[in-house]
């Protein structure tokens, strides 16, 4: 079960690395003087002439400057004269006129609502903090009344709450304008003060709660969810004193028997205290004095207050604490079922239980062995980016391909790649992915939408825990509720039963953060409301930050995620050029990202919804929905993050995250907060979280995006040259065999088709199947095996040491040793398994004859090259191991032999075929192209070079036939454009053929 923390515990154990909360800082309440309202007389009586007299002074004593009339070509001929000057210079103040009233409105209309930073209109800077400090002074003869009118005392209370903003955006004005700037920031913070004291006035001085306040959570609009960070916004003026409220109400038994732990979760309903300082009109309600709530909110409130370390002698936060501290956060693990023969599910590392798994680990990047999900997501986009680059090069040519081999990587390549392999764990993707997708098409079978997803965990008995933002009702079968209302819970059972539907995945934005216990935490940072920030070192920063870009844009279920990488990653793109875009600085950002913020805004307008969940799934799907991911990695200037927060304030609606990389704990905007420590823990004090963090260290950076460089077909070692290869390596097979008769092997093993062995005795029948996978997994690999990757293949689900090496003792053994001693199962000076020479598979020899065909012997000797590609065509048997047992040789799905192998017998087909056409012997091209064809009867090469050679045979109704047929096998999806343009130039009637045969 995962360990729990409480936000008070995790400060107190770790001062030093995890962030803190700040401590209210009461507000000092300035008395007001006389010269307050001097000042607001004259803002008054300056208003009004600007805004009133410049009009009628333009009106009455220049007149209207533009003319009555439509102008004609004479005045275009007239003498310029003083009059001229004048009227210009009268359009000029009437245009400035014009601007000046309209910041004068923006400025009251924001002041009046109370509710976010002021517009800004545009080139009116000098004018628009003018027209600031005019507005702020006027308000404050409200405020001064505030105590003698409600209405007014309202009115005083909601423009206060704009005004920290305000000051912000003024502050952000360099220049020439710093003196106005000051006197704009003293103003604010005087009517700041005065609204303040208005507001304690208006209290009526309680002598029970004092200036104690209360505000009840909203219930959301549409599917904006209240915050924390927005009440702090509206009612205090500042967003980041969100932990004030926190640490007020925290853990505070709420009405509906909860407590509030986490500062990012709170529901609606729910009673937050207030800082005394707090105003808003009537969301900030005090227990006795609430008119405009019914009855029952009022007892609510009554008892909440009562609870409050005020009511109980200020004990402090442990006070009210009581025993119970579980943070809803962490989902609580159903007992294993009482079978201890069963060995629990894994992510397919190699769990060995002595000393000697030590020995045997060779260095193994831990990094990459202990993130199953990225593991798994790099190693299928590698394969995918690997058999790509096969099928790019097979349009190379017809005789001779290049690139046949993906080069073989060395070094820290090859360790990334076996960490790769023993640490992946496709199936749990694969459940994850079906989980979610079939859960969206659940809900939208029943109309209903999805729910704000924050986190999900994925548990060590293969349960998969979705925390909800709020509760969400009964969740759909085989979906049930988990510990509480927050939590829907699917076992793993009922996650195998899932089948694939055609949905787009309605949370693509969680991403692996690390694991506690037993469970690993998926961050939907795509809900996040607001910034997620990440403080600790600029290494350890950048490992998180380049884990998470790396598993966003690979995994299965992120649909067409973008991933914007800011001032650092710019080598992580080959993971996925079209998933990872790179920014070099922060204002590139802001153009980008105010760009897109406006367009999501519009589009969900227009198309009716009010968050991308409700517009992902169902008939609305488009790639407008599509989720966004900013990546920053170096802390912002406090300019800049100022303008982050404001641009990522609806970002949690629009489906964009932001996670911004810190070395302090103040960020504006940041809804969570997480520090990442030297030895690798994540920590999150008011999450309650301290995790074993997943990172991509540089070094396995750089060695990941090594593998992906060396598979794309554009900068491999096949990625240049003509056909047949520049490069002789590039298609020299990794292992090649002495097809002369002094050549015969000891041990020869047929893969293609049926699996057989020739050379040794059949092994003990218990253990058969073992031993024949781990020699077919070694004899496809003769660059070596890492044991882990050995033990991996073969118990995909975990092994201990003395299981795996009992198994290698019984392969050793049963492979034996060449007459001259020599052991033919070995240990390199890496410590991977490798096979001798004299163990040779029919593979082996296959790859040999097309090479010596077409680039060793048979290239200067016909009659040779004819002889070679007939012995390998006649090897081919089948598809690779065509009789392999169900639910074994799993490992093969990471591997490209499947691709491989039909391109390998294509090109042998084809380079024979050749061969005879080259004789005119097309029976014998037809013959050989027809052998192939059943190996690979998906290559289109093959099929043209049929048609081409029946053509010459002159049959035409043969023709027609092999037409039909063509035709046929290519089913709904039609003949494909090229042998269409084919047939049109051997055969012009060959579609009245096919519709006579239909």
């Amino acid at each position: 079960m995962p360990r729990r923390r409480t936000s008070s515990s995790s400060s107190s154990t770790a001062p030093s690395a995890a962030p803190r909360n700040r401590t209210p800082q009461p507000v000092r309440v300035r008395r007001r003087s006389f010269g307050d309202f001097v000042k607001a007389f004259l803002a008054f009586v300056v208003l009004l002439v600007l805004v009133v007299g410049v009009p009628l002074a333009l009106a009455t004593q220049i007149g209207w400057p533009l003319p009555d009339g439509a102008p004609s070509l004479d005045w275009l001929q007239r003498e310029i004269t003083v009059q001229t000057f004048l009227h210009i210079l009268t359009v000029v103040v009437w245009f400035a006129w014009a601007q000046f009233t309209a910041c004068v409105l923006v400025e009251v209309k924001a002041a009046l609502s109370g509710v976010g930073v002021p517009g800004r209109v545009p080139g009116a800077g000098p004018s628009q903090l003018l027209a600031r400090q005019l507005v702020a002074a006027l308000l404050l003869v409200g405020a001064t009344a505030a105590s003698l009118t409600p209405g007014l005392s309202q009115l005083g209370q909601s423009m206060e709450g704009n005004q920290k903003p305000s000051v912000a955006a003024a502050q952000q004005t360099p220049g020439i304008f710093a003196q106005q700037q000051e006197q704009a920031a003293g103003t604010a913070s005087a009517l700041a003060e005065q609204a303040g004291q208005a507001a304690a006035r208006a209290d009526g001085g309680s002598a029970a709660h004092g200036d104690t306040k209360y505000y009840r959570i909203q219930p959301p609009e549409g599917r904006h969810h209240d915050s924390l960070w927005e009440i702090a916004d509206r009612h205090l003026g500042d967003g980041r004193r969100y932990k004030e409220i926190f640490e007020l109400n925290k853990d505070r038994v709420q009405p509906d028997g909860s407590k509030l732990s986490e500062a990012s979760l709170i529901r609606p309903g729910w009673i937050m205290e207030m800082p005394g300082d707090a105003r808003g009109g009537e969301l900030v309600e005090m227990p006795d004095e609430a008119p405009n709530v019914s009855e029952q909110v009022q007892q609510q409130i009554s008892d909440y207050a009562r609870t409050g370390d005020h009511a109980q002698g200020g004990g402090g936060s442990g006070a009210h604490g009581g025993g119970d501290n579980a943070q809803v956060s962490l989902p609580e693990q159903r007992p294993a079922p009482a079978t201890p023969a069963t060995p629990a599910p894994s992510t397919g590392q190699d769990h060995a239980a002595t000393p000697a798994a030590a020995d045997h680990s060779f260095g193994l990047p831990e990094a990459l062995l202990a993130a199953p999900l990225l593991a798994a997501g790099l190693l299928g986009a590698l394969g995918r980016r690997r058999r790509q680059a096969l099928w790019q090069s097979a349009l190379g040519s017809v005789g001779g391909r290049r690139g046949m081999e993906p080069p073989t990587p060395t070094g820290d390549a090859q360790d990334v790649q076996d960490a790769l392999l023993v640490g992946a764990d496709p199936e749990g993707v694969r459940l994850l992915d079906r989980a979610l997708r079939g859960l969206a098409a659940a809900l939208a079978a029943e109309s209903r939408p999805l729910p704000v997803v924050y986190a999900a965990w994925m548990g060590g008995n293969g349960d998969l825990h979705l925390q909800l933002a709020q509760p969400a009702g009964k969740p759909p079968a085989p979906w049930q509720l988990g510990q509480d209302q927050t939590f829907w819970l699917l076992a793993r059972a009922d996650a195998e039963r899932y089948e694939d539907v055609d949905t787009a995945a309605p949370y693509p934005g969680l991403v692996s953060l690390g694991t506690m216990d037993d469970s690993r935490l998926l961050l939907n940072l795509e809900s996040v409301p607001g910034i997620v920030s990440l403080g600790g070192s600029e290494a350890d920063r950048t490992a998180v930050f380049a884990s998470v870009a790396a598993e966003l844009a690979t995994n299965g279920w992120s649909d067409r995620m973008t991933i914007t990488l800011v001032g650092f990653g710019d080598d992580l793109t080959p993971l996925a050029p079209n998933r990872i875009r790179h920014l070099d600085g922060f204002e590139d950002l802001f153009e980008t990202m105010s760009a897109e913020t406006r367009q999501r805004r519009g589009a969900l307008g227009a198309a009716g919804h009010d968050s991308v969940l409700t517009g992902r799934t169902g008939p609305a799907q488009h790639t407008r929905w599509a989720p966004h991911l900013v990546l920053l990695a170096a802390q912002p200037s406090d300019e800049d993050a100022l303008r982050l927060a404001e641009l990522a304030a609806d970002a949690g609606r629009l489906g964009i995250g932001y996670l911004v990389g810190t070395e302090g704990t103040d960020l504006p905007g940041a809804a969570w907060e997480m520090q990442i420590t030297g030895e690798g823990k994540l920590l999150a004090p008011l999450l309650g979280l301290e995790l074993e963090a997943q990172t991509l260290p540089a070094a396995q950076q750089r060695a990941v995006v090594e593998l992906f460089t060396a598979a794309d077909p554009e900068h491999g070692p096949g990625g240049s040259g003509g056909p047949g290869g520049a490069s002789g390596t590039a298609n020299t097979p990794p292992f090649l065999v002495d097809i002369s008769e002094q050549g015969r092997p000891a041990v020869y093993a047929r893969l293609v088709g049926s699996y057989e062995i020739i050379g040794l005795d059949a092994p003990d029948g218990e253990r058969s199947a073992l031993l024949h996978e781990a020699l077919a997994l070694l004899l496809l690999h003769r660059e070596g095996v890492h044991p882990r990757v050995l033990s991996s293949a073969l118990w995909p689900r975990g092994v201990t040491a003395d299981v795996r090496d009992a198994l290698l003792e019984r392969l050793r053994a049963w492979l034996g040793t060449d007459p001259d001693g020599t052991p033919r199962l070995s240990t390199d000076a890496t410590g991977r398994l490798t096979l001798a020479k004299s163990v040779v598979s029919d593979l082996d020899v296959l790859r040999s004859l097309y090479y010596e065909a077409t680039q060793g012997r048979g290239v200067g000797s016909r009659q040779v090259r004819g002889r070679l590609l007939t012995d390998a065509l006649v090897l081919v048997r089948g598809p690779l191991l065509a009789d392999r047992p169900e639910g074994r040789y799993r490992w093969l799905t990471h591997e490209i032999i499947d691709a491989q192998l039909p391109l390998l017998v294509a090109d042998t087909g084809l380079a024979l075929s050749e061969f005879h056409l080259e004789k005119n012997r097309a029976e014998k091209a037809i013959e050989a192209l027809n052998a192939a064809l059943r190996t690979a009867p998906a290559d289109e090469r093959l099929w043209h070079e049929l048609l081409r050679a029946t053509h010459t045979t002159g049959d035409t109704d043969r023709l027609h036939a092999l037409a039909s047929d063509l035709v046929g096998r290519s089913g709904a999806r039609g003949v494909p454009p090229r042998t269409e343009a084919l047939l049109d130039e051997l055969l012009p009637t060959w579609r009245e053929g096919v519709a006579a045969a239909g």
